[in-house]
């Protein structure tokens, strides 16, 4: 039986956070129906498909303004119907949201990573992110995550954000370092359509690109100074503790994605749930969004990691690109292989349409 990656969407939180595009809802009076939608929606995926699931990530949205046992029902439900052989099981949670009875519902289901929502250890970072939770609950999150027994946890960690410099990020990089977390997600701040800060974009103190460059070499440099070595243009990991979730997508391996607005690649074959809880709930059937794999998809997913792609997918006319990009400091080659380099990753677009000629 094959191996899958199952992703759980959950589309609910306490309010909606001003850079965030990601499909969520500020309420939760759907949430009963909707659990037992994707518990449904699990049963019928079981039922005409062979797989053995060995990750499973619960995603949003904020899973952990629900109850714990509603999270323990999903995780119960995945070993039942997948077999009992997960061996990474992440829940993400706001550091105000998990209490010590979540954590331990959660970590005796079966959960054993837990991914908290931190953006910035600095309170005026945080207060301009609409973070609710400050550094101290981010903090007491971490050490009740621990009693609970839980040995994997990341934060995640914003790049270019409003009023940023490179002492406040260094602060957040120290913080995170001291509170020994084994996973950093450190990503640059994106101006979505349709969001607060998208809107109100003329207003923000954001950093221009020069400096937002400089702060993502700056936290390469530094998270690595830190013990937490770079696999991903955005993810940070002591060593073993990379998300294995997460590497399935960037490995064209197959996940299931079972909730509003997920997405699934099963079978040589991407689908995914519309953004509508109501429709989900009533049973509309994920919408194809035809094949997956091929040359250019196998380019633009494995240049996002560290150890890059083999060049026997790049045609002769993207190889003979190699050497300016290679000068340039963009790329690091290897007579099988090539990867971007930090500065590659702030033109990794580009690059990677550049490689992806046929």
């Amino acid at each position: 039986m094959n191996q899958l990656g199952i992703y759980i969407h959950i589309p609910y939180c306490r309010s909606k956070c001003p850079y965030c595009d990601f499909f969520s809802l500020a309420k939760t009076d759907t949430a009963a129906a909707y659990i037992a939608a994707v518990e449904r929606e699990l049963e019928c995926f079981a039922r005409e498909h062979s797989y053995i699931a060995d990750t499973l990530y619960i995603g949003g949205g904020t899973p952990s303004v629900l109850a714990g046992k509603q999270i323990a029902s999903l995780i119960s439900t995945v070993r039942r119907l997948y077999g009992d052989a997960l061996e990474e099981v992440t829940v993400e949670g706001n550091p105000s949201d998990v209490s010590e009875d979540f954590l331990r519902i959660i970590r005796a289901a079966g959960a054993n990573r837990l991914s908290l929502g931190m953006q910035s250890a600095v309170e005026s970072e945080r207060r301009a992110l609409g973070r609710r939770a400050g550094a101290a609950q981010v903090s007491d999150a971490v050490e009740a995550a621990r009693r609970a027994g839980f040995g994997n946890i990341s934060l995640d960690l914003m790049l270019g954000i409003p009023a940023q410099s490179a002492q406040s990020l260094r602060e957040s990089i120290t913080f995170c370092a001291d509170l020994g977390v084994e996973h950093i997600s450190a990503y640059i701040l994106k101006l979505e359509e349709g969001t607060y800060f998208y809107r109100n974009r003329d207003r923000l103190d954001l950093p221009d690109d020069d400096a937002t460059a400089d702060l993502y070499l700056q936290a390469v440099e530094e998270l690595d100074a830190s013990g937490f070595a770079q696999y991903e243009i955005s993810n940070f990991a002591k060593p073993g503790k990379e998300s294995r979730h997460n590497l399935k997508y960037w490995r064209l391996e197959e996940y299931l994605g079972i909730g509003a607005a997920a997405h699934s690649y099963v079978g040589g074959k991407r689908f995914y749930y519309a953004r509508d809880i109501e429709s989900f709930i009533a049973g509309a059937a994920p919408v194809p969004d035809g094949s997956g794999g091929d040359r250019q998809e196998q380019i633009m997913l494995g240049l996002r990691l560290k150890q890059g792609i083999s060049k026997a997918l790049l045609s002769e006319k993207a190889k003979e690109k190699l050497p300016l990009m290679t000068e340039q400091g963009l790329i690091a080659e290897t007579q099988q292989a090539v990867a971007l380099t930090p500065q590659g990753c702030l033109l990794s677009n580009t690059i990677i349409n550049e490689l992806s000629e046929v």
